[in-house]
């Protein structure tokens, strides 16, 4: 008989091990190291996301493929992990941007929908009967006062703000790799070429076009846009 990881204190996500440890939540994270690589990056008047694309079939359409969503038009997430996980919280962001609309006549700020989700994944790290999310997102975006920001959730209900992060299976190369490029006063079209160039920095196999999914909000256009195929693959020729 094999022995259990967490001796029985994995049954309940509500339930301590003796030295302080929920292994419900352990097992949420390591979905994320599992998932695919995420990075997101700002400077003065943009953010950009980048994600890694596995396994592209010429037979699948992109639709439930995503990995970038589009939170309100000056905010966006991407994601490693359960992408169905993502989905449920992701709608759940996209309701409070809309009922702090209706109730303040302002557009929400990025750190108020981190906050909205933290909060949600936290309390299903404490409530019997389910399990945590097993999903991270990097929230980034343009805040009510002109401010680019990012932060990092986890499957706890943590969050830490970055310049710019990584997440996913590739983590462990991609940040020292950005840590090592990475300049705060970067401009767009240098940070579209380190997000591309991260991503290849991670990804086992030749990076093509369906291989990466690239979306970027700027200041002067409040909106999430997504690079065609064509414009990744005059990136990936440049890099």
């Amino acid at each position: 008989m094999f022995s259990r990881t967490g001796n029985g204190y994995d049954q309940s996500v509500s339930m301590f091990s003796p030295d302080g440890r929920l292994f419900q939540v352990e097992y949420a994270i390591e979905a994320v190291r599992r998932g695919t690589t995420a990075i997101a990056l700002r400077n003065g008047d943009s953010v950009i996301f980048a994600v890694e694309k596995r396994g592209s079939n010429p037979l699948q359409e992109r639709l439930g493929s995503e990995k970038i969503f589009k939170i309100d038009g000056h905010i966006g997430a991407a994601i490693a992990g359960l992408t169905a996980d993502a989905r449920a919280l992701i709608d759940q962001a996209r309701i409070q941007a809309q009922v702090n609309i209706l109730n303040y006549d302002e557009k929400i700020s990025v750190v108020d929908v981190t906050r909205e989700i933290c909060d949600q994944a936290q309390q299903y790290t404490q409530i019997g009967g389910r399990r945590p999310y097993g999903v991270s997102l990097l929230i980034g975006g343009i805040d009510p006062k002109g401010e680019p920001q990012i932060y990092m959730t986890d499957p706890s209900g943590a969050y830490w703000g970055y310049f710019c992060c990584a997440i996913g299976s590739g983590q462990q190369n991609a940040r020292p790799f950005l840590e090592e490029n990475y300049k705060k006063n970067m401009k767009f079209e240098d940070m579209l070429k380190l997000a591309v160039k991260t991503i290849k920095q991670v990804t086992e196999t030749e990076l093509t076009e369906e291989m990466v999914e690239v979306a970027y909000i700027r200041k002067d256009n409040l909106d999430l846009v997504r690079l065609t195929n064509e414009e990744k693959q005059k990136l990936l020729k440049e890099i």
